[in-house]
């Protein structure tokens, strides 16, 4: 049965309107693709930038502690290079008791569990055997911020002493755990350090 010239026209006007229709949607999927891609770069862009910036911000921060570090070094590390010397093997079973031992009496706050502080020190085990400490050759490390998250021993031996003053802390084994065992950290064995206790960054920076 032979179509009229209306049904053809109908006929060609709906395939012209599907191919149109299937082409369209295909070029909206290029240009949602291109789209998506664009906005990936413009992201992974703005993550480089902001990736370069923080680690310009941390050499920057980096180059000021050095400097800090420098500035405090030269004001400290003839005072606590004479203390370089004193450790030396002692009775670890005569530490049974945390034992605070002022060698040098400071004229600054009174240190709690709450003060801010920095301090240099030198940590030694019953062999004598130095295990860590600030002094660094000729000069001296950056201080240790001081804080309730180091070990209880420590914690508890500085309370009492004044910024400015130095102090020997002899540790028994149940204060000195959180420090990481070593061939020089014997797990539950006894500590000694000798710490010099500074101003805070606030204080000393100003």
């Amino acid at each position: 049965m032979a179509t009229s010239k209306a049904q053809r026209i109908g006929i060609i006007v709906i395939a012209v309107v599907m191919t149109v229709g299937t082409i369209g949607s295909f070029f909206i999927m290029i240009l949602a693709n291109e789209n998506q891609v664009a906005d990936q770069q413009k992201e992974q862009e703005q993550y480089q930038q902001q990736l370069k910036e923080y680690e310009e911000q941390m050499a920057e921060a980096q180059k000021e502690q050095e400097k800090v570090a420098k500035q405090l070094s030269a004001e400290y590390y003839d005072d606590f290079k004479q203390y370089e010397s004193l450790p030396e093997p002692f009775d670890a079973s005569k530490v049974k008791s945390l034992v605070k031992d002022d060698l040098k009496q400071g004229n600054g706050e009174t240190l709690d569990e709450n003060t801010r502080y920095r301090a240099y020190y030198i940590g030694w085990n019953q062999e004598g055997k130095v295990f860590d400490g600030s002094i660094d050759g000729s000069a001296l490390k950056a201080p240790l911020e001081g804080g309730t998250s180091l070990i209880e021993g420590w914690v508890q031996g500085v309370q009492g002493m004044k910024i400015g003053g130095v102090r020997v802390i002899s540790i028994p084994g149940d204060l000195a755990k959180g420090l990481t065992p070593s061939a020089d950290i014997k797990e539950g064995a006894p500590l000694k350090f000798v710490v010099m206790a500074i101003p805070p960054a606030s204080e000393t920076e100003s």
